[in-house]
């Protein structure tokens, strides 16, 4: 019905969660891209990807050379990229946005050579909008030890990721997740950005897993938004609480992930437990995603925004029985362009 925004599959999903030791092994690129390339629904087909800049999908030191055999290898499939991750915590090369001086700077060099690949792709005429995803890369039990003191860090780390994102013409996203110390509330997301105070550069990601936590005060019961001992079954009082949550990061919000939770945490492999995702006909899913997402897509009035070039479905830590069947991307497509038939435009 409508051809904005873009419709996007995140490729990270054959990555989070997988490899070492007692979990499964990651999923390639080639395959992500196959089944995202292959999948339908009604006719509609994804229009592109988002893409983690990490080892063994596309290694955040490429050569323009590496670049340009990625962006044949994506348009042969009729896709386009979006929205990059850049690899910013210590296991993949960076380091705390909290930490010491040389955490912060590896956490600055993954930014700037995150940022250089975007600049990279749009120039070779793969890549015509999204944004480079960030994060603090600390835990809130660290960060817990100085609220005040490492937010005050992270958000001096984010002001020079934001000058060095100008320096390429790209903006930053700073997801928020219960797992990232200083950004794992509504509250705190808020004061972080507050903080940064580069509006144009630096904004907010959500995703409707993770922010669904938010509401729960899953990690900063202070900060919850629903009442405890919540009954799921009272939509009123859900649709109530996310509206409060999306009035105060909607502002802010530059990138959009949309997706499912059943109200519960989950961690893989070296990933911390964090809001889960579901396949989008879970019955156990909480979430209404084409009304919900609506929340994201419109204005307090019910007006759409048009903020968003694209939007990408998150569906981390799937078993790979699950990743590799070629229904999961018809279903997860279906879901994405009943979001673009409700909020889209033309």
């Amino acid at each position: 019905m409508h051809k904005k925004p873009a419709i996007h599959n995140a490729m990270w999903p054959g990555l989070v969660g997988k490899g070492g030791p007692g979990a499964e092994p990651p999923i390639d690129l080639d395959t992500m891209l196959d089944l995202t390339a292959a999948a339908r629904s009604e006719g509609s087909r994804f229009d592109g990807v988002d893409l983690f800049l990490f080892d063994p999908h596309v290694s955040i030191d490429s050569s323009d050379d590496d670049l340009k055999r990625l962006a044949d290898k994506i348009r042969s499939k009729n896709l386009v990229v979006g929205s990059l991750v850049a690899p910013v915590w210590p296991p993949t090369g960076g380091g705390s946005a909290m930490g010491s001086e040389e955490e912060r700077k590896a956490f600055l060099t993954q930014v700037r050579k995150a940022c250089a690949i975007g600049r990279k792709l749009r120039e070779i005429d793969v890549r015509q909008y999204g944004i480079v995803r960030i994060d603090s890369a600390a835990s809130p039990s660290e960060w817990a030890k100085d609220p005040a003191g490492n937010t005050k860090k992270i958000a001096d780390t984010f002001r020079q990721a934001a000058t060095i994102a100008e320096e390429y013409g790209e903006r930053l996203a700073a997801e928020g997740e219960i797992c990232w110390g200083g950004m794992h509330s509504v509250k705190r997301n808020v004061e972080l950005l507050e903080m940064v105070d580069r509006p144009k550069t630096v904004g907010f990601q959500a995703d409707m897993a993770h922010t669904l936590l938010f509401t729960m005060g899953y990690n900063a019961p202070d900060d919850r938004i629903l009442p405890e001992r919540f009954d799921w079954a009272d939509t009123q009082t859900l649709d109530d609480g996310l509206r409060k949550m999306t009035h105060a990061l909607r502002p802010w919000t530059i990138d959009f992930h949309v997706a499912q939770n059943d109200a519960t945490v989950k961690g893989s492999g070296s990933h911390d437990k964090t809001g889960r995702h579901c396949l989008p006909f879970d019955p156990n899913g909480k979430l209404d995603i084409v009304k919900h997402a609506g929340f994201w897509l419109r204005d307090d009035a019910g007006q759409l925004t048009k903020k968003f070039d694209h939007i990408c479905w998150d569906g981390c830590m799937f078993p790979n029985a699950v990743m590799t069947q070629q229904q999961t991307w018809n279903d997860v497509l279906s879901v994405m362009t009943a979001v673009r038939d409700a909020h889209g435009w033309d």
